[in-house]
């Protein structure tokens, strides 16, 4: 059974919703390897977990006038992060939260440091990592161009593993790339969530995912990662969803169109 969802969109629709961290789920044999008792994991499940955002993507794609594609997680980022590179995000991997991840949100042990991380690699990341870039590729060949829109979220207090955390935290927090972030999908992002109190740019996280295979060599490839403060639609840590939800799914409903 796959670790991970294609929901089909309109054929003809170059937008890929992308949701990487909304799942809780562990398998039990890696559950087996992480250092953390039954209570301690689920607190760490509720602060590193972006809940609801598979939902909101959902909503989005249901109110949008041609159905975009979802690519949905269906694991916790605890089993592996599908957006670290193995070979790069330097300063993430000395955090212990690379692929996978050795140390806690609050740079507490969950893994031992020596763990080889090559058989969650081959299981989970290098699968996952295919099928996104087939994914685009498919966009690409149907559409002729591909939009790769990461939905996360985000606390609203900073927690220690973030490098950056200093700096401002919007309602809306927009990531871009150089490359693959043009400035009418950016200006369409702002416009489409102006309502929810202001958005910030690259703050406090920044950067787009994009598969490999076309990172920085193909400009039909565009991305934004919009990252949406847990305050503005959830109680937190890890409860329920509340109206803001709604609104949400809405205003990315809209950038959708807009694309």
């Amino acid at each position: 059974m796959s670790s991970f969802h294609l929901l089909p969109g309109a054929r003809d629709s170059p937008v890929v919703l992308h949701v990487p961290h909304s799942s809780r789920d562990i398998p039990e044999p890696v559950r087996r390897g992480i250092e953390l008792d039954d209570a301690a994991l689920a607190r760490e499940l509720d602060h590193l977990t972006d809940a609801h955002t598979a939902a909101l993507a959902s909503a989005a794609a249901d109110a949008a006038a041609l159905r975009p594609w979802q690519f949905v997680n269906g694991l916790s980022r605890l089993v592996v992060d599908p957006e670290r590179f193995p070979d790069e995000r330097e300063e993430m991997l000395a955090a212990g939260m690379g692929a996978v991840y050795t140390r806690t949100a609050h740079r507490e042990r969950l893994r031992p440091g020596d763990a080889d991380p090559q058989p969650l690699l081959d299981r989970y990341f290098h699968p996952y990592a295919r099928a996104m870039t087939a994914a685009v590729a498919d966009r690409l060949a149907a559409a002729g161009r591909a939009v790769v829109i990461d939905v996360h979220s985000y606390p609203t207090a900073p927690l220690p593993y973030e490098l950056h955390g200093d700096g401002p935290r919007p309602p809306v927090c927009l990531g871009t790339d150089a490359f693959h972030t043009p400035p009418r999908l950016l200006a369409s992002a702002e416009e489409a969530f102006a309502g929810f109190g202001g958005t910030g740019l690259d703050t406090p996280f920044a950067g787009t995912y994009v598969p490999l295979d076309f990172y920085g060599r193909d400009s039909r490839v565009s991305a934004l990662m919009i990252e949406i403060r847990r305050d503005v639609y959830m109680t937190e840590p890890g409860g329920p969803a509340g109206p803001g939800l709604g609104r949400l799914s809405a205003a990315l409903a809209t950038l959708v169109d807009s694309l």
